[in-house]
């Protein structure tokens, strides 16, 4: 699979147009947010095909006709409502933008997470730094503040990591069933939430998180919710300081952990990884990879997580192209067995061994 966006055809009248949209985007985005919040694109969706007039729209969203119109106009030229015999309707664009559960997670992530921080993306850049992160407070890097976010940012964050890694858990978990699965080593775990379906899936298996302190304190949180203390237990880590990993599990598992890091930690953590292996255990890598996507849509969203990871994240990480994991991977001295496209949003299952002598 080799996915690569492909030249559209326009003329200067038409690109001319598409740079405004770029241009207008902070602007298009606070609108369509506002009348989203306010429910008028709800109330434009419950309206069906008969659509509301102005007036309506004022009345059953109790907001003032100075904002209402400046919302709609907005919308309009953007293509989020439709206007007809001076009535609103809802386009195809806004039913999306206000039901569609992948467009919802990728905008409140955008709005909470990255929106005043990517203001300083240019800084980042430069500085391999996360300047955006100063909206939150005094961080390295993100990942320890996860839990200490303004509840709206924490809800943001964590929806929206949950939205593109739930997904693929169950798919991993039945190629995952197809290895030896007795010990499961769970390598940035987060709130635990594959390391308990894991252990709920995979029968007589016994999982480890290992994971910053941070978040193992949430991580146990949520074993202890599920009455799951004897079959996971956890491990405190900063994986870039430690000497080394926990050793002997048949499975060590990495879901959106890698994407965190820069390649030269990557290589690091990878060459970590293969000293904790036994001969017959594997490592099953599960990433976002934008150039092994089906649809141009996927392959559109996971580019454009990577500025996040500049500017607010750790300023060093993006999202991953197929060969530059590939050639990660086998520096470390691991070789791929098998790649598993198309796992749940668009997920691949990377599984490795040790190379041979």
């Amino acid at each position: 699979m080799n996915f690569n966006f492909k030249p559209k055809e326009t003329n200067a009248l038409s690109a001319q147009y598409e740079a405004q949209k770029i241009a207008f985007a902070p602007i298009i985005f606070q609108c369509v947010r506002v009348l989203r919040e306010w429910g008028i694109l709800k109330l434009l969706h419950e309206s069906n095909r008969s659509g509301l007039n102005f007036e309506e729209i004022c009345q059953k969203s109790k907001k003032g006709e100075y904002a209402v119109k400046l919302l709609l106009e907005t919308a309009l030229s953007a293509d989020v409502v439709e206007f007809k015999e001076e009535r609103y309707f809802l386009s195809k664009i806004g039913y999306f933008l206000q039901n569609d559960a992948m467009t919802i997670s990728n905008f409140d992530f955008n709005h909470y997470i990255n929106y005043l921080g990517m203001y300083h993306l240019d800084e980042a850049l430069e500085q391999s730094k996360p300047s955006g992160l100063k909206y939150f407070g005094d961080w390295q890097t993100i990942y320890p503040a996860l839990s200490k976010l303004p509840l709206k940012a924490k809800e943001a964050w964590f929806a929206f990591d949950h939205f593109y890694s739930d997904g693929a858990f169950e798919a991993a978990l039945e190629i995952l069933k197809t290895l030896t699965h007795k010990s499961v080593l769970d390598i940035g775990g987060n709130t635990g939430k594959f390391s308990l379906l894991c252990a709920q899936t995979l029968e007589d298996s016994t999982v480890c998180i290992a994971d910053l302190p941070e978040q193992i304190e949430l991580a146990e949180k949520s074993i202890k919710e599920a009455d799951l203390q004897e079959r996971i237990k956890t491990f405190a880590i900063d994986i870039l300081s430690s000497s080394g990993l926990p050793k002997g599990y048949d499975i060590v598992w990495m879901s959106q952990f890698l994407d965190c890091f820069s390649e030269d930690d990557i290589l690091k953590i990878l060459k970590k990884v293969h000293e904790s292996l036994e001969d017959n255990s594997r490592v099953c890598i599960l990433e976002p990879i934008w150039d092994r996507q089906r649809f141009e849509t996927s392959a559109f969203c996971i580019i454009n997580t990577s500025p996040y990871f500049t500017a607010i994240a750790n300023g060093k990480s993006k999202m991953f192209k197929w060969s530059d994991l590939k050639k990660l991977i086998e520096k470390s001295s691991l070789e791929i067995e098998t790649v598993h496209d198309g796992l749940g949003f668009g997920h691949s299952l990377i599984i490795c061994k040790k190379t041979k002598d």
